[in-house]
């Protein structure tokens, strides 16, 4: 029933939660601030308000603009969804080898994911990871396969790719997520502060040879953005650094780029970085 209703009207509606979540119930206040003040220390009193201002009111239109997913049209979608540059993404996959796409949580991601479904004219893979809520992992994988695209649970993903590894798709990967569960993690300095990102792009590419792209996405107006689809890697590029360093470069200079997109009231940063022997902090940019 929601989803059925106009955009403005949901935005309407997302512009209330917003006033709801700074205002009147604050929703995990002291997480936005920390993260915010540690990001931007530059940033001023009135700044950082302002800023924690335009993020909740930003997260409210997209929490709403996910609702709309059940019932966007697609004419719709592919308006408010702009990919500009998917001949970046038809080469390879015309010469027969799949591609990686790794994506932050930046503006609306989960948009991306139905627009390459209706406009990349290739099959895509999404990785994804099951919710513990029986009916909430039901309703948003019907909905993140409402046009086709074919989830398949983290957990599963690496023997399923290595299956199909002859078949031409695009794997979509959200790698910008803390790695709590898996060992194998990249440590580097991301918005001030040491922090493991996940390395799923970069085992999948360097293992199976298939080129990674990153998935650069702004804002260009309410419900609007725009996708570009930049190399981070392509099979016999050896050169530093490693394609999870150039991607966690690649999110920080998108998040600085577009500041009030980027999920701040998540629990980033929760691990602690490696001690070595003998006390010594690790090195910023370790190779992976």
């Amino acid at each position: 029933m929601l989803a059925a209703l106009p955009m403005p009207v949901l935005h309407a509606l997302g512009g209330a939660f917003a006033f709801l979540a700074f205002r009147v119930f604050p929703y995990r206040p002291k997480v936005v601030r920390e993260n915010l003040g540690r990001a931007f220390p530059a940033l001023d009193e009135p700044g950082l308000r302002a800023l924690t201002r335009d993020y909740y009111r930003g997260y409210g239109d997209v929490m709403v603009e996910i609702v709309k997913s059940a019932a966007i049209d697609p004419t719709d979608l592919t308006r408010r969804m702009r990919l500009t540059n998917l001949e970046a993404l038809r080469a390879p996959l015309e010469a027969g080898s799949p591609v990686v796409l790794a994506a932050a949580h930046q503006c609306n991601w989960e948009w991306i994911l139905l627009a390459l479904s209706l406009q990349l004219g290739h099959p895509v893979d999404a990785a994804y990871k099951p919710l513990t809520d029986a009916w909430a992992d039901r309703e948003m994988r019907a909905l993140r396969s409402r046009f086709g695209a074919r989830l398949v649970a983290a957990d599963d993903m690496m023997r399923d790719l290595i299956a199909r590894r002859r078949q031409p798709r695009a794997i979509a990967l959200v790698a910008d997520q803390e790695p709590v569960a898996s060992e194998r993690r990249h440590w580097t300095r991301f918005l001030n502060r040491d922090t493991a990102f996940f390395m799923g792009p970069e085992v999948i590419g360097r293992t199976l040879r298939h080129p990674v792209f990153f998935v650069a996405i702004r804002r260009t107006g309410r419900g609007f953005y725009e996708v570009r689809f930049e190399p981070l890697w392509v099979p016999g590029d050896e050169s530093p650094p490693g394609i999870t360093e150039r991607f966690a470069r690649r999110v920080e200079r998108q998040i600085h780029e577009g500041p009030a997109d980027w999920p701040w009231s998540h629990k980033r940063w929760r691990l602690a970085p490696p001690v070595l022997e003998g006390g010594a902090s690790m090195p910023e940019n370790p190779t992976p």
